[in-house]
């Protein structure tokens, strides 16, 4: 399933990310598929080492096709495709002096 622009995927840990740029792949917590909030599925246990992902943080596919933003926090192995999902620095500003 490809990711859509706009929709929240959430994983059990109680994690939640909107996608912000959209693109072929599939998100998930591991080898488990995220599952849309508001699909009513309840998501599937991903793996119990995962790292724990911060409210507010941009994360990008390897690709760079996906970029998710995380609207909850909680421990989740963020993957797209696969391949790990990286986190993206925040962009310098040039200053308003």
């Amino acid at each position: 399933m490809a990711a859509q622009v706009g929709k929240r995927y959430k994983a059990a840990s109680g994690a939640e990310v909107i996608v912000t740029k959209g693109g072929a792949g599939t998100l998930t917590d591991g080898a488990v598929e995220l599952v849309l909030s508001d699909s009513g599925q309840a998501p599937a246990a991903g793996p119990a080492d995962a790292e724990a992902i911060q409210l507010g943080k941009r994360y990008q596919s390897a690709d760079g096709s996906i970029e998710a933003l995380v609207i909850k926090a909680g421990k989740v192995d963020l993957r797209c495709g696969g391949e790990p999902m990286k986190l993206l620095q925040p962009k310098v500003l040039p200053s308003a002096d």
